[in-house]
């Protein structure tokens, strides 16, 4: 069964914009292209520090290998990490591990 991954961020005063243009114009294209699945991204509309993704991954095996195609790659250590520090609370970060249920779209 699918892993859908939930990621909430929480964004540093100020800096949604420059958030968005990361997410948008670099790190979606980039774990895209490493063969993630992105299904959502939403900013909060009454908070505007608050970021959340959704990605979704055929099974474990499948989480995992991405997972090191993207974050062990040294465009992700040299290139984007660094970005995402300026940017972000990363101690404020939740990731949530979710299943779909049977009648959920989102299979």
């Amino acid at each position: 069964m699918a892993i859908h991954e939930v990621r909430q961020y929480q964004v540093k005063p100020g800096k949604m914009s420059d958030w968005l243009a990361l997410m948008e114009g670099e790190i979606i294209p980039f774990v895209i292209s490493k063969g993630m699945v992105m299904t959502a991204s939403f900013r909060g509309e009454v908070d505007d520090t608050l970021y959340i993704w959704i990605r979704r991954f055929d099974d474990e095996a499948h989480l995992t290998a991405l997972y090191e195609a993207v974050y062990e790659s040294d465009h992700w250590k040299n290139v984007l990490s660094p970005k995402i520090g300026a940017l972000l609370n990363r101690d404020a970060s939740r990731i949530l591990r979710v299943t779909p249920t049977a009648l959920s779209p989102m299979q």
